[in-house]
């Protein structure tokens, strides 16, 4: 059994810990109330630029409309962007997203590249062995749509080149604090059945019917190269918001669990430090006892 001195210091190393996970904690919660409200300030309008895009897939002729909206008869390469964090201390945040990206992909009918946006999920994936064709890591605590541009035009290219032919954007979806979500978004081409917040906006009135035709001015080719590539980049920063969300709100219930079971380790430990005590004082005790009883004998 370890000596009294042994547990004090290393109940003294654990409360030091507890105290460390605590301002962690302390800090992604107002890390992820700053998350939510960028959020749920672009939520809105990504979610109704999502809604137009898929208003255009449906009109009529839509293979004509522009070459984001063709569906290519033959896949022969999918792109997948993959967003995670750039810190661990997060629990499982990380690993859900890549395990999940695998549970889709691994057994995907063609080859899959793969866009790592986050250092965490670009190690993983290198660990995993598969191709990531670019990195994007160090994005801002609060990134601007400057800042992630590039990943939604490096996707509409590799798409426009051929080199791929189906753009899957991974990331994680935040709920609320307890709850988040990895989910799966097929960005390109459109797909007439996407899922998500979009329902939420949709006319239910058309939902029988054809689709409406739509006017465009000045040029309907000019315009749609114009928003589809932007509205198709807005889904990749949205994403991005989101899923700091989840990783700041993960993280926070991650420190909560750790300041907890510190303090539950401490009170244990505490326990164990007061028998370590109680048995050298009665050992102290009982050489006492015996020392006296031996002069005694003499």
């Amino acid at each position: 059994m370890a000596s009294a001195r042994e547990m004090r210091l290393r109940i003294k190393s654990v409360k030091n810990i507890s105290q460390v996970t605590r301002a962690l904690e302390t800090v992604s919660a107002s890390k992820v109330r700053k998350a939510v409200n960028a959020v749920m300030a672009t939520r809105s309008y990504a979610t109704k630029a999502w809604q137009v895009l898929r208003h255009v897939a449906e009109q009529p002729g839509r293979d004509s409309l522009h070459p984001l909206l063709v569906k290519r008869p033959n896949v022969k390469n999918a792109l997948v962007v993959v967003v995670t964090g750039d810190r661990g201390l997060a629990g499982a945040y990380n690993s859900n997203v890549i395990r999940f990206t695998a549970q889709k992909f691994d057994q995907y009918s063609v080859p899959v590249k793969y866009i790592a946006v986050g250092r965490k999920g670009r190690d993983l994936l290198f660990r995993r062995r598969k191709d990531v064709i670019a990195d994007f890591s160090n994005l801002p605590a609060a990134p601007s749509f400057a800042d992630v541009s590039a990943i939604g035009r490096m996707a509409v290219e590799e798409y426009n080149n051929g080199s791929v032919d189906e753009v899957f954007l991974v990331y994680t979806d935040f709920v609320n604090m307890g709850r988040q979500i990895a989910t799966v978004k097929k960005l390109l081409p459109l797909e007439l059945d996407g899922d998500g917040r979009v329902m939420d906006f949709e006319h239910k009135a058309t939902s029988s019917g054809p689709a409406a035709a739509y006017e465009y001015e000045p040029d309907q080719r000019e315009l749609l190269d114009q928003i589809i590539p932007r509205f198709t980049a807005l889904q990749v920063y949205q994403a991005i918001l989101e899923s700091q969300a989840s990783e700041h709100a993960a993280r926070m219930v991650a420190m909560r669990n750790a300041t907890d079971n510190a303090k539950e380790l401490v009170s244990a430990l505490q326990l164990v430090y007061n028998k370590v005590r109680q048995q050298t004082i009665t050992n102290d005790i009982l050489d006492i006892v015996g020392g006296a009883e031996a002069l005694a004998a003499k």
